[in-house]
């Protein structure tokens, strides 16, 4: 679920209306166990209105050393990393919590996120509380331990062994698009391995993440410096868990260009690196397709949480002979894609997270048309809030920016195709390897096109892989590692060998 933001940026953002506004403006950060206020405040805006919704805290430098030094002595003074049996009571807690306010959650990720009511059913809001499910249960049978059996060495028997430890003190940094469920995905596996974390909120979103801070201080028994969550406008406070002595891994997802940053500011102390970064995907429509069934898929995918999110689908190729009449197809389907208020169950698409955002998808967008690529539908800012039209581009050059470039909004690029080997080499013709879709009469046939594309995910003939079992992540600058499943557990354990003599 990665995307666009910075490293250390953080904006407040509040819950719009009433009493709503009220709960968001108390948010507080969690610092070593206790709910705190920072002397600094952040103003946010209703990405679907434009209009201020609360102020909360912007904290500093020192708070954000505080909280690095409550996740090591938690680390290092308790028995919090070795207890498994009372990680899985706490996660099992963190659970109940999260399930028990899930509706007064769901209001604010979508005042706060401009998430439409529908997606708060799976991936913004449900589906995120069930990771903390899956690894309370996964935690209750993953071998901690592993035989290697014995061996003869120098005329003695000598028996080996593995075991698996948590990594230690954690700094997760997510960011504004999906909070809850990237929150969610570190948070939960790095509990379990029995780290401690520091997690920052992203610039535009950081309520939800804060709101997250309250359940656990107020709900479960995880001990004072377990979690610690941060808010802040200051990128200092970024470079302080990215460089940190007592910070032991990163994990991050947000941009592919902050990504950068953080690995090399990890490299100064040599820190392990979980990076979940950009996309560009493709969707591959093969010649052999039901056009009209993928056309329709292609358009609504795209206007999913108004194109925010890094695994979506934003290039779509099409055999050149085909290219007008799915054109015609797609451009339907976006024209009737209902958008507005996300509260409101009907609509199927919210608005961009700011202004700033918007004006850069709309620049985008207009110099693709200046570099021949042809707008057929869309491209139109509209008011009140963040609100961009859904926008389909034909003819597009592979080779330009906006098929090349993530632009994290609601825009289709079509790509004609010669033939399925032109087609594979387009899809790899990208920095990035996040995801990808293939559609063809014949799964077989699909499965090997997608075999050929070099991405972490990939959807045949409208399949979905994202649940909190399937790993998530990407080839190439899409980032490094694999978020949920078990392989998110171990990318927060490390390996220790053992040996002993036996005769």
């Amino acid at each position: 679920m990665g995307s666009q933001d910075t490293t250390a940026q953080v904006a407040d953002t509040g819950e719009a209306g009433g009493a709503g506004t009220a709960r968001a403006a108390g948010r507080r950060l969690l610092i070593d166990g206790r709910l705190v206020d920072s002397e600094r405040r952040l103003a946010s805006l209703n990405p679907a209105t434009g209009e201020f919704l609360a102020d909360a805290p912007d904290a500093t430098t020192a708070e954000a050393e505080a909280a690095v030094a409550a996740a090591r002595r938690a680390f290092d003074a308790t028995d919090w990393s070795t207890d498994v049996e009372f990680r899985i009571r706490c996660l099992n807690q963190l659970h109940r919590a999260l399930t028990e306010q899930r509706e007064d959650l769901r209001e604010l990720t979508i005042a706060e996120v401009g998430a439409p009511r529908s997606l708060t059913h799976g991936p913004h809001l449900d589906e995120a509380i069930e990771i903390v499910r899956f690894y309370a249960d996964l935690l209750e049978e993953y071998p901690l331990t592993e035989e290697l059996g014995e061996i003869e060495s120098r005329g003695r028997r000598h028996r080996r062994w593995v075991e698996k430890e948590a990594a230690g003190v954690v700094a997760a940094i997510v960011a504004y698009n999906f909070p809850n469920q990237l929150a969610l995905a570190k948070l939960a596996p790095s509990l379990a391995a029995g780290c401690t974390i520091v997690l920052k909120a992203a610039p535009d979103t950081p309520l939800i993440t804060l709101a997250l801070g309250e359940l656990i201080a107020e709900h479960t028994d995880i001990p004072p410096g377990v979690v610690n969550i941060l808010s802040s406008s200051e990128v200092a406070v970024g470079e302080v868990l990215a460089t940190h002595p007592d910070v032991d891994m990163i994990t991050f997802t947000g941009s592919t260009a902050t990504g950068r940053l953080i690995m090399a500011a990890a490299g100064r102390t040599i820190k392990k690196v979980f990076l979940e970064l950009g996309g560009k995907s493709a969707m591959v429509l093969l010649d052999d397709a039901d056009f009209a069934t993928a056309a329709m898929f292609a358009g609504f995918m795209v206007c999913s949480h108004a194109g925010q999110g890094c695994a979506i689908t934003t290039r779509l190729l099409v055999p050149a002979d085909r290219h007008d009449s799915v054109v015609e197809q797609v451009a339907a389907t976006m024209a009737g894609v209902p958008f507005g208020d996300p509260a409101d169950a009907k609509n199927f698409m919210g608005p961009l997270i700011s202004e700033r955002q918007r004006d850069k998808v709309d620049a985008m967008v207009q110099r693709a048309v200046a570099d021949g690529a042809t707008l057929v539908t869309g491209g139109e800012r509209v008011d009140p809030g963040f609100f961009y039209s859904p926008t389909l581009l034909a003819n597009v050059d592979p080779d330009s920016e906006i098929a090349q470039e993530e632009v994290f909004g609601p825009v289709l690029a079509v790509i004609p195709y010669a033939d399925e080997d032109d087609a594979v080499r387009i899809a790899n013709n990208s920095i990035f390897g996040l995801s990808g879709a293939v559609f063809s009469a014949s799964d077989e046939r699909a499965i090997g096109v997608a075999r050929r594309i070099r991405s972490g995910t990939f959807s045949i003939n409208g399949g979905n892989y994202f649940a909190p079992d399937a790993p998530f992540g990407g080839f190439k600058q899409s980032g490094i590692g694999r978020e949920m499943g078990r392989a998110g557990l171990e990318e927060f354990l490390q390996a220790k060998t053992f040996a002993t003599v036996v005769a």
